[in-house]
């Protein structure tokens, strides 16, 4: 019980409570970014979080009871939820690292914020436990973390970050763009309060003064009638 119990004073498991209370603070406050900020930090988070979460010391449980969890069904929708607002239109992507794929060979379509939220789960679980300061459950929660690590939210990691790449570097937000592009080439040149380009019978720019005021190259304004 002894190795055990140090496990958790390990330099890796502090570094790794480090990353992944970070990862749930910023899940936290999602709400309040953008989405190419919330990709963008994401991106580098993620690996960050799997980097450290793979540097474990090996840690088997001591307790007879299972710890306690923090994230309920409530507090799963509202991070999920909260997620998929943010994402909007770029948050499904194809999979087939699913278990459900051996019956399919078609892909299969999953979420970014299901799959941020799933993670979300096991870590916060983990973290609550955690800052309890209880060597025992510390150390359960960080054996099941582990093992979770391994054979759950470690692939839902990868796989997510797969997905928020190609958002970032392959999924440009164009739209906008090209719609003011549109405009700015049917848009009026003319500066004037006497402008009519738009009318079905050509420009009359202030047609009781001398000058035309007229900027766009397509103006007639002085041609002989």
């Amino acid at each position: 019980m002894e190795k055990e119990s140090q496990t958790i004073f390990d330099k890796n498991v502090i570094e790794f409570v480090t990353v992944a209370a970070e990862f749930c603070n910023f899940l936290e406050h999602a709400d309040s970014m953008k989405r190419a900020s919330f990709v963008d930090t994401s991106l580098k988070i993620l690996p960050l979080l799997y980097l450290k979460a793979s540097l474990l010391p090996p840690c088997e449980t001591i307790g007879e009871e299972a710890p306690e969890t923090y994230v309920t069904e409530e507090t799963y929708e509202i991070v999920r939820m909260t997620l998929a607002g943010l994402m909007g239109e770029k948050d499904d992507y194809l999979e087939v690292f699913v278990p459900d794929m051996v019956y399919s060979d078609q892909p299969i379509r999953k979420n970014i914020s299901e799959d941020l939220a799933d993670i979300y789960q096991d870590i916060k679980d983990f973290i609550f436990v955690f800052q309890l300061g209880l060597n025992e459950t510390m150390n359960d929660a960080l054996a099941i973390c582990q093992e979770n690590f391994g054979t759950l939210w470690g692939q839902k990691l990868v796989n997510t970050l797969r997905a928020l790449h190609d958002v970032k570097y392959n999924q440009p937000d164009d739209a906008e763009e090209t719609a003011d592009e549109e405009d700015d080439q049917h848009h009026c040149h003319c500066h004037d309060h006497g402008c009519h380009c738009h009318e079905e019978s050509g420009c009359h720019c202030d047609e009781e003064a001398d000058d035309c005021h007229c900027d766009g190259e397509h103006c007639h304004c002085h041609d002989d009638k």
